[in-house]
């Protein structure tokens, strides 16, 4: 039976399951709303694709946690909005920032020319061992999952210490409201 909201419960149910053809069939359908949605908001931008592709990538980690299969598009357009959020908010684009441990990052020009010396062994040595720890793994590369599960916490609880943590280091570090510029992250 069809819910009001277009979506066949039953086929949600399989799809809930485990039939992969009845998961496919809903990203199939799914494809085209989610599309429409974020054009509609930003335009014709290249980061359509990626903003569609990231929900259909929640949807997909969701679906099975989905306690109503009549709310599928309900469920999929609220992954779409803390998809476009995340856009408005600056945190889409790149990720994480990789440098080689062989050569070191460029010094900014700002803090060239404000002849600004930062004490980051200071900054980091106030902050709490895990949230050091933390901090070291993001710039290994790992990702807020990964380092979530190396020490046994929830990726919500990574990301609010890596917040905390660049506040305490903004507020050790920061020099006349110049912003500083630490592990490639600008504040």
């Amino acid at each position: 039976m069809a819910s009001p909201y277009g979506f066949d419960t039953a086929l949600v149910e399989q799809a809930q399951a485990g039939n992969e053809a009845a998961r496919e069939q809903i990203f199939v359908t799914l494809q085209p709303i989610l599309r429409a949605f974020f054009i509609k908001r930003i335009g014709f931008k290249t980061e359509v694709d990626d903003l569609v592709q990231n929900t259909m990538l929640r949807v997909h980690g969701g679906l099975t946690d989905l306690k109503d299969s009549s709310r599928l598009k309900a469920f999929a357009m609220k992954a779409a909005l803390f998809e476009l959020q995340d856009l408005y908010r600056g945190r889409y684009g790149p990720k994480e920032s990789l440098y080689d441990p062989e050569i070191p990052p460029e010094r900014s020009e700002m803090s060239n020319a404000a002849g600004i010396e930062v004490d980051v062994e200071r900054a980091l040595s106030s902050l709490t061992p895990k949230a050091r720890q933390i901090l070291e793994l993001r710039e290994y590369g790992y990702r807020y999952q990964e380092i979530a599960e190396m020490i046994e916490t929830t990726e919500a609880a990574v990301k609010m210490q890596v917040k905390r943590a660049f506040e305490r280091m903004r507020s050790v570090l920061s020099v006349a409201g110049v912003m500083l510029v630490v592990f490639g992250l600008c504040w």
